[in-house]
């Protein structure tokens, strides 16, 4: 074992120690809620009437995602977690009240609007039977209110979260850009967040970069990265990283990108980078909510850069592996059993 395999091999015990204790902070969480639907079928023909595959329907799968989704994997860490965000009133809106509680995740903060539509995200998977195990995605709908979040249900929102923030050891905003993270309440918040001692992570849509001026941890997946560094007209993503973070006072962005593992860019500091250990991947839905899990993790066991970038990393290879295309919540367990292969692997390299 090399001299950087040993420290390698030192950082994955230190989290597997840490993780064995589960994470019992409060972690604050404000975001979109979505119900996310999978159906899986078989395509065998083409539409008689159109060049399009037919999907004849075997399955379908449906769970409260986006926001929703991040809470699931913060609470399975052992995160007492609060969740703020709304659904409308209607049949969908129930059942993402149904899925939460069954995840054991208190519905107290989500606002329910009257004659508002829940938004649903559909997903279409089809496989030939001679490669049932070989699912692609076909089709994405959407299903989404034409109107605003109601100001009233905003500011009931942002209140209860006023109340709630001091005393967390993390503050989410996971931003779909569906109207629940606004530029006036999210400058509030944060500027809140920064009076109580509480460092905020930050998934934004690219046209919300405005709403996370002075963050601490922000989110891109690397065809994000890549977007803004043609846009500035930067050389390299160094580059663009480094006068992001300059305009948005950022302290770290980090870039997750999946094969290719995670980079974590710092203020006035070297980037890290973590490798991805994989070969091939199945599925990339949900790496940026399993990356804000990972940090709050981090963040509660005071880890450093690049104990975090590993941690991140591991954290995302769990989602690159799993069996089916579908709303997978990372778990403790899960994280752990990862972090103990690389251990491993490591170890035996030693011999």
């Amino acid at each position: 074992m090399t001299d950087d395999d040993q420290k390698l091999h030192e950082r994955f015990t230190t989290m597997k120690k840490a993780l064995n204790h589960p994470s019992k902070g409060k972690v604050v969480l404000v975001g979109d809620i979505v119900l996310d639907r999978y159906i899986h079928g078989l395509v065998q023909n083409l539409n008689s009437r159109a060049p399009v595959p037919v999907l004849r329907e075997t399955s379908r799968e449906e769970d409260a995602g986006a926001a929703a989704h991040v809470a699931r994997g913060l609470t399975s860490m052992g995160f007492d977690t609060k969740l703020f965000g709304v659904v409308g009133d209607d049949e969908t809106g129930e059942l993402i009240l149904q899925c939460l509680e069954e995840a054991k995740l208190s519905t107290e903060n989500t606002i329910v609007i009257e004659e508002y539509t829940t938004t649903v995200k559909t997903r279409l998977l089809g496989s030939r039977k001679s490669l049932i195990g070989d699912e692609q995605l076909m089709l994405r709908w959407d299903i989404e209110d034409e109107n605003p979040v109601p100001n009233v249900a905003l500011q009931e929102l942002y209140s209860n979260v006023a109340q709630t923030i001091e005393g967390a050891s993390a503050l989410i905003l996971s931003d779909y850009g569906l109207g629940v993270v606004t530029d006036e309440d999210t400058a509030q918040l944060i500027q809140n967040a920064k009076k109580n001692g509480v460092p905020i992570i930050a998934d934004p849509k690219l046209t919300g970069l405005h709403r996370t001026q002075n963050v601490e941890w922000v989110l891109f997946q690397q065809q994000g990265m890549e977007l803004m560094r043609r846009r500035i007209g930067a050389d390299s993503d160094e580059d663009a990283a480094n006068q992001l973070m300059n305009d948005h006072h950022w302290s770290h962005l980090v870039v997750v990108s999946g094969i290719d593992g995670v980079t974590i860019y710092t203020q006035n500091e070297s980037s890290v980078h973590a490798p991805c250990s994989l070969s091939e991947v199945r599925q990339l839905i949900g790496l940026l909510d399993a990356a804000a899990v990972a940090i709050a993790v981090a963040l509660f066991h005071n880890f450093d850069v690049e104990n975090t970038a590993y941690l991140i990393n591991a954290t995302c290879e769990s989602i690159l592996t799993a069996e089916e295309m579908m709303n997978y919540v990372i778990t403790r367990e899960e994280l752990l059993h990862r972090i103990g292969e690389h251990a491993w692997n490591l170890q035996v390299s030693k011999r």
